[in-house]
């Protein structure tokens, strides 16, 4: 097994092994399921943090680090617009799983650059930089790489995703072990392990962000279509880098 650690510095550029890495490591977990995706993570990024929006999906990934690996830094985003649900899940999920390292992060400079609370009417991608993208650049710096619960089915910017991924600007390996998942595998999980779910889900929330700029889905809708509805966006910017989505398999 291939060790990033030993390819680059966190936040640093990615030496060309990484592409190869990236490369072999999906080709040899094709057909293998997230806990051997995350047993390869945990083995070839030993520096490695899960993000997790404490969201609609996010306990079935959450569930299955702690099981192979329960002091995982968990970086969870207080935008301080987030609906009171969440972070009461939050805390609830955390205590439930028993992670052992759950760091709450925020911005630093919110009042200054958006002092009446109302950039999110007037530059939604500004606001979401502001209280997510820049933190949590900040917060993954002294790692080189990070988990995600992306699915393909979520989004159509989302359908090619892999396993794994290499930020190029960054030199950051990105995972995604739940990748391959389709929505009954998520609900089938959850259920067989009784995981605790949101409580917005049951209000037509199936993909939960910010409350500003969240709302209930509609039956047939795709699952992201209350997410900056009737904008032309459909990612908050953690997932860009250098203002282009990254995607597995592009290299430079």
């Amino acid at each position: 097994m291939l060790h990033l650690a030993q390819k680059t510095s966190p936040g640093g550029p990615v030496r060309p092994e990484a592409h190869v890495m990236v490369s072999a490591l999906n080709a040899q977990l094709t057909h293998h399921g997230a806990t051997d995706v995350l047993r390869a993570a945990f083995e070839a990024v030993p520096d490695i943090a899960l993000v997790s929006s404490f969201g609609a999906e996010s306990v079935v990934l959450l569930h299955l680090a702690a099981m192979v690996k329960r002091d995982v830094p968990v970086i969870f985003i207080d935008t301080e617009m987030l609906f009171v649900e969440t972070l009461v899940y939050q805390q609830d999920v955390a205590e439930r799983l028993r992670l052992e390292n759950v760091t709450v992060i925020r911005a630093d400079n919110i009042v200054a650059q958006d002092p009446d609370g109302n950039l999110h009417q007037r530059d939604t991608d500004a606001c979401c930089a502001l209280r997510k993208t820049v933190p949590l650049q900040k917060a993954l710096a002294p790692y080189s790489g990070w988990m995600t619960g992306r699915k393909r089915y979520q989004s159509g910017t989302r359908a090619k995703l892999e396993f794994f991924e290499v930020e190029d600007a960054t030199g950051r390996i990105k995972v995604n072990p739940l990748a391959r998942w389709a929505p009954e595998d998520v609900r089938d999980y959850m259920e067989e392990n009784r995981l605790p779910r949101h409580p917005l889900v049951a209000q037509g929330y199936p993909s939960i962000g910010c409350a500003p700029c969240t709302s209930p889905v509609a039956e047939g809708e795709d699952p992201r279509a209350g997410r900056w509805r009737d904008q032309d966006k459909d990612e908050c910017g953690i997932h860009f880098v250098d203002g282009k989505l990254v995607r597995v398999g592009e290299s430079k």
